[in-house]
């Protein structure tokens, strides 16, 4: 995908567009603005699948007695809501990227 890097850590491709905005075509503006509002409309999605792994880690923990792996499954919870975080940023920062293909 021209203009857009996969991001591991959020499991979703990310803007990357390496000139000025006005230097690309309309053409390449249209075309990167389908694109990122596709992405963007499969954010939710990826939010509640880190949720539903988030919710296990917590059911898990509840009956954890090892505190070794208490303290991992908490970290790993903390950074799975890190990752939800990170999206919701993605989501509305570039809300405006999508209104522009609408004017």
């Amino acid at each position: 995908m021209k203009h857009f890097e996969f991001s591991s850590r959020l499991g979703i491709y990310i803007p990357r567009i390496e000139v000025e905005w006005e230097k690309l075509t309309k053409q390449e503006q249209e075309s990167i603005l389908m694109q990122w509002e596709n992405i963007r409309g499969h954010i939710p999605d990826q939010i509640a699948a880190i949720e539903t792994v988030i919710n296990q880690k917590q059911a898990a923990l509840d009956s954890e007695d090892d505190f070794t792996v208490s303290c991992r499954l908490n970290s790993e919870i903390s950074e799975h809501a890190s990752v939800i975080n990170d999206l919701w940023l993605w989501f509305r920062q570039n809300q405006h990227v999508s209104e522009r293909m609408h004017t």
